[in-house]
């Protein structure tokens, strides 16, 4: 009897520890869902320009594999260790940016220098610097907590460091990152106790200001009128927008078929990259797209679900990094979803742990990663572990 008590006892002493399922099937399932969508649309492309059909599926592979290490590796570091390294990762990242924008450093692809070349691997420093600030941000609200009701101490100064992140990605240019950043770090203010009027001030200065960025650039000017009616010009700036929406609509209910697509095939730029959400619409059907809303929609519902358990256990910094990761993957996915349906003009973003892009992949598995580690780190603080 006390064998099988004591084999019980283990039993749940290991299942009381173990990893978020639901989280963890997410990410497991996107990341399963993206391997295969990439290697279907980009078989055609990869073909052409290498010669290789398995090219991009390789580097796709390479990167899963360094980013699902990186999650072990972030599942098995203390939360407190990444509390203190906020403010120099920081400073990591915005070296990172002035280092891309240095002439024979960056690397420049459709008119874009956002790559630094490391061999065969190419660093998106904008990608890692979407982590920094969400670690900052959240150190920053729970070491200031009373000053950031002040709007000099608190939500102005980290405005400027907002902005200096900005500048330097706007010089790629990278408005959407800058976009999702913004987003992502106004959210993280509110929910951690700014005053509203604060907040609605910043975040009318920041409309403005990304009105001003659109107005000031004629590229800009021409994505918002092709986004507004594509179809005016279908077969110039408006091609891609136009050709997404053929996919989505020759994908109806349950898609053409797995390998089907037609608008992959030279149809849609992009393909297995920023619009691979249509690529899977056209295949898969509404209920593909479905399935992958309802997976963002589960990683956000828990990430919220681990802060809560994080404010239980009295850990401030996990609480707000929690919220603050989960709002980075959900805004990157809404708005990568809206501009392949149409709802939003082009950003350029990926469909985090899906789309092909090896940083954002990277980038994508250490954010779970860190999820994972306050869920554990906050439930086993319920249970009493050290």
């Amino acid at each position: 009897m006390s064998t099988v008590a004591a084999t019980a006892g283990r039993y749940v002493e290991r299942t009381r520890l173990a990893w978020d399922p639901w989280l963890f099937g997410a990410v497991l399932l996107l990341i399963g869902i993206g391997i295969v969508m990439v290697y279907s649309a980009s078989i055609a492309y990869a073909a052409k320009v290498q010669g290789n059909n398995a090219y991009f599926l390789v580097r796709h592979l390479v990167a899963v594999g360094i980013g699902l290490v990186g999650m072990a590796f972030v599942m098995r570091t203390r939360i407190r260790w990444w509390e203190k390294s906020g403010p120099y990762l920081l400073l990591f990242g915005i070296g990172l940016l002035v280092l891309v924008l240095v002439p024979g450093v960056g690397a420049q692809v459709n008119g874009s220098t956002r790559w630094i070349r490391l061999g065969v691997f190419n660093l998106q420093p904008s990608e890692f610097m979407k982590l920094f600030m969400a670690l900052y941000i959240a150190g920053y609200l729970v070491r200031r907590q009373e000053e950031i009701k002040n709007f000099t101490q608190g939500i102005l100064m980290i405005s400027i460091v907002v902005a200096v992140v900005g500048v330097l990605m706007l010089r790629q240019p990278d408005l959407g990152t800058v976009v999702v950043i913004s987003l992502t770090v106004m959210t993280m203010l509110f929910l951690g106790g700014v005053r509203f009027w604060h907040f609605a001030l910043v975040l009318a200065a920041g409309i403005g200001g990304m009105v001003v960025l659109t107005v000031m650039a004629p590229y800009r000017v021409l994505r918002v009128t092709s986004f507004l009616d594509p179809w005016a010009n279908a077969y110039g700036s408006g091609f891609q927008l136009t050709q997404a929406l053929i996919a989505f609509g020759r994908g109806e209910w349950f898609g053409a078929g797995l390998g089907a697509s037609v608008q992959k095939l030279h149809y849609l730029p992009a393909a297995h990259t920023d619009f691979l959400f249509a690529v899977i619409a056209e295949e898969l059907g509404l209920v593909g797209v479905l399935t992958i809303i309802a997976l963002f929609g589960v990683i956000l519902m828990r990430a919220f679900a681990i802060a809560r358990l994080a404010d239980r256990a009295d850990q401030p910094y996990s609480v707000r990094l929690a919220q603050g990761l989960g709002l980075l993957l959900a805004l990157q996915a809404m708005i990568n979803m809206g501009v392949n349906m149409g709802a939003l003009p082009t950003k350029g973003l990926t469909l985090p742990f899906v789309s092909y892009g090896g940083s954002s992949m990277i980038v994508s598995c250490l954010i779970a990663g860190l999820l994972l580690r306050i869920e554990r780190e906050t439930r086993a603080h319920a249970w009493g572990d050290k």
